[in-house]
């Protein structure tokens, strides 16, 4: 008599929290969405920009667009370079950097070989359309054929500075929370773990720490020096990890009094392997679940910020200044209707997917959500 081996492997807890996390269809669906919109606009450079994808003047053949995606292309060539002529002047070339959608008008209309492949949507979000030959009318102007969803109140093109926003919004959030998380859930861990005075004096300095003003904080360095990215990021993450150690706290003072660390210390488990083995895999679950809704709190930061005015600086694409326009010229519809509506339609993806998350990590059978 023969016995038939397990040909499934038991799934481990991760595996099962997966499995269940793809059954909530609208998570699941909401996950795929983001992450597909957010790795597709890595390749922006090459989708929305007023740099051509390809040259062929003179028989050579320039690559402008992907100079951006790989550093080491060096296509860079003067509007002079490439013969396009000012229509205004038609007898004196060009000077500084190339108009390569005036260039394929030059080119198609001189039929002498030369021709431009343009990026699929050919603007770039901080550049400015006044003296664009057929630019209509003052800033902002309405969606029409050309610029799907208008301009804004300087003339640049409002769904190129949409597609570049969401990016940084995006990376600007996951960056926070990461070192927020990283930070906030070391701190916490040391302090549950260790306890007593470790944890009287440490919690001192971190209620004292988050009683600083976050608000005057970001006004004053904004007024010292002007904010990129990377700066913002330091500075939120400066008050985002307070809230993490707190839960990552909570959850080492509960986990540390049960069996199972008692067990690890009786047969010498070092206090490394007790910590980051045993206890932080299971003080994980309330962090994780935390971790979308942190995200869109990073987000909403970001264009707070940038709707204030101490954000990133002019002329980085914001969603936060796209809003603010819209305030401020109120009859121009498409200022507001599409920066919130990319707003609430990421965040609410986001909201998804955190509802999804927590319902997958949920130790019941019946969610709170059901």
């Amino acid at each position: 008599m023969t016995t038939q081996p397990f040909e499934d492997k038991p799934q481990t807890v991760f595996q099962r929290r997966w499995k269940k996390f793809k059954t909530i269809r609208r998570g699941w669906y909401s996950f795929q969405l983001l992450l597909g919109m957010y790795l597709l606009s890595f390749l922006l450079p090459v989708l929305v920009n007023n740099k051509a994808l390809a040259v062929s003047h003179g028989g050579e053949l320039f690559f402008p667009a992907f100079e951006e995606l790989l550093p080491f292309v060096e296509s860079y060539h003067a509007a002079k370079d490439l013969g396009i002529y000012d229509p205004r002047r038609p007898e004196r070339l060009m000077r500084g950097e190339a108009n390569y959608r005036l260039a394929k008008s030059q080119y198609e209309a001189a039929d002498q070989g030369d021709w431009v492949l343009l990026a699929p949507y050919p603007y770039h979000p901080i550049e400015n359309l006044l003296k664009e030959p057929g630019f209509e009318g003052r800033p902002p102007t309405a969606p029409d054929s050309v610029h799907w969803l208008g301009t804004d109140n300087r003339g640049r093109d409002v769904l190129a500075r949409l597609v570049y926003g969401f990016r940084i919004s995006i990376t600007f959030a996951l960056s926070v929370v990461g070192i927020a998380y990283l930070v906030g859930m070391s701190v916490g861990a040391l302090l549950g773990f260790l306890g007593g005075r470790v944890d009287m004096f440490g919690q001192r300095i971190v209620e004292i720490w988050a009683a600083l003003p976050f608000l005057y904080t970001v006004i004053i360095i904004s007024s010292i020096i002007s904010p990129s990215l990377w700066i913002l990021v330091g500075i939120l993450s400066l008050f985002y990890w307070i809230g993490i150690s707190f839960y990552m706290r909570g959850e080492f003072l509960r986990e540390k009094a049960k069996d199972y660390v008692a067990a690890a210390i009786c047969i010498g488990e070092s206090r490394r392997s007790i910590m980051f083995k045993h206890i932080l895999p299971n003080a994980l679950t309330p962090i994780v679940t935390f971790a979308p809704f942190a995200i869109v709190g990073g987000i909403s930061s970001l264009v707070s910020l940038d709707y204030l005015g101490f954000g990133l600086a002019p002329p980085t694409p914001s969603w936060g200044e796209l809003m603010g326009q819209g305030l401020s010229n109120i009859s121009a519809w498409h200022l507001v209707l599409f920066p919130m509506g990319a707003l609430f339609a990421t965040l609410l993806m986001v909201v998804f997917i955190g509802e999804a998350v927590r319902e997958a990590f949920d130790p019941k059978v019946f969610s709170r959500l059901r």
